[in-house]
């Protein structure tokens, strides 16, 4: 095992279990995230993007009901110096990604949860133009919208719980460890 990886399983032994605005856990959440990824047939980093990619709640200071409004940016720093862009790049993209598909896409911000409506305004609220522009140019934009639909559907209160353990073979492959 790589030293990341230890450190970041004891993050989410420690704090995995808190709850920011959704029915799930964090743990939880990032598990559920990681299967869809799994079952869509992704590659191993998208499967580890979608398993970390809310780790800047963990790692950062947080509101103690909707968690850091910046978990994308922190999380991907957090990550850079130990996995590639293809891990990063979703993460730090992924609620930029939840402000375009709200701008672009009919319906997509009634879809959201309570707690992802309540963030939106917090991370930017809706795009303009120039934004949707310039996030269409960005090389994992969408890497980040796949993301982005794992992680809305990523909260159901009745999956049991698969060990966070299960996906140690992607973070293994992912880091070269």
């Amino acid at each position: 095992m790589t030293e990341i990886y230890s450190k970041i399983e004891q993050i989410y032994n420690e704090m995995g279990h808190n709850h920011y605005g959704e029915g799930v856990s964090q743990v939880e959440h990032a598990v559920q995230c990681a299967r869809l990824a799994e079952e869509d047939g992704e590659r191993a980093d998208m499967v580890v993007a979608a398993l970390l990619h809310d780790i800047g709640h963990l790692i950062d200071e947080v509101n103690s009901v909707h968690g850091n409004f910046r978990h994308d940016l922190v999380g991907a720093e957090f990550l850079s110096h130990d996995f590639p862009p293809g891990v990063t790049e979703p993460i730090r993209l992924h609620a930029s990604a939840k402000r375009y598909l709200c701008t672009v896409e009919a319906g997509y911000i009634d879809s959201l949860s309570e707690a992802s409506r309540y963030s939106l305004a917090y991370q930017g609220g809706l795009m303009t133009a120039d934004e949707v522009t310039a996030f269409r140019a960005e090389p994992f934009h969408e890497q980040a919208i796949r993301l982005r639909r794992w992680d809305d559907e990523a909260k159901d209160e009745t999956l049991s719980t698969t060990p966070f353990t299960c996906f140690s073979h992607y973070l293994e492959e992912v880091c070269g460890g």
